[in-house]
């Protein structure tokens, strides 16, 4: 039976039962219908309770429960102790059993919850579904879907631990695949198609969470708060969401600083071959790109645009937009060499 259909049994019965027990113990015009009123708002009750029952931890609810019925037990045992000394007065004595009742079962209950949490038994797990957040949870960021390498990686196995993907990420995705800007069309659908793939692989653990947060208007901001509620870590190549993530101590995972560290390590003096593609913004350089979209500035490759050329770097410069690689054509001398031969020695025969 599905949740839909356990909803619509429960508000029949709680219609139902409220209509008939109100209807034949109360006198007074129209009692059934107050109690089937009644009836619908014990439901209402209940399913707020299960939305809110759905964030603990099931380690908290147990806590709590064993420490309530600790603090019932420890209240009739008062109770059964001083039950010579209370008023002969009905409503009073009732009064005072129910605030022994409500006193010490509210400790309890408190106490419960409050060491569930310093509890780590190995068996928990045998009988309670793993929060969300478990197992190192990785939320993934619109941006990240859509850059696709997120595909990739996840074939690998490198990410540990489920994957969450919030409904209103997929809402922000379902919105940009609906642009009417063409550019944006496409960016979209294809968030969606990465989706898809990532649910097919096998062994990765794919979940779509329906927790969002009214109060909270930005997309950013909502995975954040997601991000610090089940103590997870948010998947992003976005720079900004990582600056503001880190300052409020939440783990980001950058997919774009993991391509950096793992591009090739060029060294100064090392061979390459480049194809030169566009000029420079320095008089007589030229630029080529390596497959990984590194950048390589060549000095006086301006005139090579077009052509593969071997090119020697000279130097690597590590920025936060990526690597960028310096060097000249292979068949060009050096600075310093151009330099020297503007020198003879003094004893040269002309």
């Amino acid at each position: 039976m599905n949740t839909w259909a356990c909803r619509v049994f429960l508000l029949l019965v709680c219609g139902t039962s409220g209509f008939f027990l109100v209807r034949g113990a109360a006198g007074f015009p129209h009692a059934g219908l107050w109690g089937m009123g009644a009836g619908f708002f014990l439901f209402a009750v209940s399913l707020l309770l299960e939305n809110r029952l759905k964030k603990v931890p099931f380690r908290n609810l147990a806590g709590g429960l064993i420490g309530l019925m600790i603090g019932f037990l420890l209240a009739r045992f008062i109770s059964n102790v001083f039950y010579l000394d209370l008023p002969e007065d009905r409503r009073v004595s009732l009064s005072l059993l129910g605030l022994i009742y409500a006193v010490f079962g509210y400790i309890g209950l408190r106490t419960g919850l409050k060491k569930a949490e310093e509890l780590h038994l190995p068996g928990w797990e045998l009988f309670s579904k793993k929060h969300p957040g478990g197992g190192g949870a990785k939320i993934l960021d619109t941006s990240v879907i859509i850059d696709g390498r997120i595909s990739d990686i996840t074939e690998t196995g490198f990410l540990e631990g489920p994957l969450m993907i919030p409904r209103f990420v997929l809402g922000e995705l379902q919105h940009i695949a609906d642009s009417s800007d063409p550019i944006k069309r496409t960016r979209g659908k294809r968030g969606l198609e990465v989706l898809r793939h990532v649910q097919k692989q096998v062994n990765v653990d794919v979940r779509i969470i329906d927790t969002d947060y009214p109060g909270v208007k930005e997309v950013d901001s909502k995975l954040i708060e997601m991000a610090r509620e089940v103590g997870g870590k948010i998947v992003t190549n976005d720079s900004n969401l990582n600056k503001v993530a880190e300052l409020q101590g939440i783990d980001v995972l950058n997919i774009n600083e993991l391509a950096n560290a793992l591009k090739p390590v060029v060294l100064p003096g090392e061979e390459m071959n480049a194809k030169i593609v566009k000029e420079g913004k320095e008089a007589g350089q030229g630029v080529a790109y390596l497959d990984d979209g590194t950048m390589i500035v060549v000095d006086g490759g301006r005139r090579q645009i077009g052509k593969t050329v071997d090119v020697i770097v000279t130097s690597v410069l590590q920025t936060p937009a990526g690597r960028m690689i310096f060097g000249r054509l292979k068949e060009e001398p050096s600075r310093e060499a151009k330099g020297k031969e503007l020198f003879y020695p003094l004893d040269t025969e002309f």
